[in-house]
């Protein structure tokens, strides 16, 4: 929890450089469009820090540029220091792309590549609904016009870059026009990519398997982080641990870096307050590894037709200090942010003072998302 932020004092004063101070611990902030109450990113940083306001975030991404947006295992707001090691991601993805959006997206995308890039150098920022015939295939969700993925595909091997967005709506740009040139121009050896991709996501989870490194950043392959893993265990750079786990389930080998005993000798306990947590937040972003360490056994059921769901379409995870204690559903509309279902997790009692975290908690997200009133339209106690 102290890796991802979430033992500092939730009510300190969040500077600009503050937010941008956390997003580079944190590493990535994973961007997402639903917006029942607040959108992912947003509900992260929150999470963090109660005195966070989106319009910060967005100064730091389209006035300042100390960020950018790209891919990690799904969007994702970076620290723009970190993208010279993305392209190593975008020459990985040139022909992995293509091959997969050949069989998924709209015929004809790959003959209007050079089309695109020259009509945004000329016409500066671009939304998909600027260029193109707006023809699509019919073929459902993820369907785009050959233009929107003539765009997605310069944006994800680096030819644009998002330089705003207007709604939830992508502003495509060239990257030169939006990166700023000492990012663009620094350069990283394949040795030292593969290093600090592995280095620095295991200094983010604390101790963590080689498949976990590898899924941080989604940059390598497992082999890469096993072999990365190797030679720094016997450069003595790692040692081996084993990590308890939950509910009965034998320990877990994992690498660390050798000063963790003291880490973990230094860590502050996390503030005891109750906290409304995004189905995104890096918390519990590893399903898997989530389960192992808190016990807690999260899915989000926004794909699951609706007679089949257990809790709802987009249900938020409550965390009390260390543990969660149960899953709330709730919507920010009308002027009201309402609670739809509430669900204590097995053994958890709501007693007075739980109630009165669980009614603060939502008192401060009434006013995050500026709702008029907080509404029960289920019984939470």
């Amino acid at each position: 929890m102290a890796r991802q932020g979430l033992c500092a004092q939730p009510r300190a004063k969040l500077t600009d450089a503050g937010l941008c101070e956390l997003i580079r611990s944190l590493g990535f902030v994973q961007v997402d469009s639903i917006n029942t109450v607040a959108r992912a990113h947003h509900m992260i940083l929150f999470a963090r820090n109660q005195t966070y306001r989106s319009r910060q975030l967005t100064r730091l991404l389209e006035k300042d540029r100390a960020l950018f947006e790209h891919w990690t295992h799904d969007a994702s707001v970076i620290p723009v220091e970190f993208y010279p090691y993305w392209r190593f991601r975008f020459e990985r993805d040139r022909e992995a792309l293509l091959a997969r959006w050949r069989k998924a997206r709209h015929e004809g995308f790959e003959e209007i590549f050079d089309a695109i890039l020259r009509q945004v150098a000329r016409d500066g920022p671009t939304m998909a609904r600027d260029v193109g015939s707006q023809r699509k295939t019919g073929r459902g969700w993820w369907d785009w016009h050959p233009e929107k993925t003539a765009l997605e595909y310069h944006w994800r091997t680096g030819g644009l870059a998002i330089a705003a967005r207007e709604g939830f709506q992508k502003v495509y740009d060239l990257t030169e026009r939006v990166i700023p040139e000492e990012h663009r121009s620094a350069t990283v050896s394949q040795a030292d990519f593969v290093d600090w991709a592995c280095r620095s996501a295991l200094d983010r989870l604390g101790a963590a398997t080689t498949g976990e490194i590898a899924a941080f950043w989604d940059l390598l392959t497992p082999k890469e982080s096993a072999e990365w893993c190797n030679t720094a265990l016997t450069a003595g750079e790692l040692i081996e641990v084993l990590v308890d786990c939950c509910n009965k389930r034998p320990p877990i080998k994992a690498y660390a870096f050798p000063d963790i005993p003291e880490r973990l000798s230094e860590l502050a306990d996390p503030p005891s307050r109750l906290r409304v947590i995004s189905p995104f937040d890096p918390l519990i972003r590893d399903r898997k590894r989530c389960l192992r360490l808190f016990g807690f056994d999260y899915r989000i059921e926004i794909f699951v037709p609706k007679h089949k769901r257990r809790y709802g379409y987009y249900v938020f995870p409550l965390l009390e200090g260390d543990r969660f204690v149960g899953r709330v559903d709730m919507i920010h509309k009308d002027g009201a942010l309402t609670v739809t279902g509430f669900w204590p997790e097995q053994g958890v009692k709501m007693g007075k003072g739980r109630y009165a975290a669980l009614e603060a908690e939502l008192e401060r997200y009434r006013r995050f998302v500026g709702a008029d009133r907080v509404g029960l339209a289920c019984d939470v106690r």
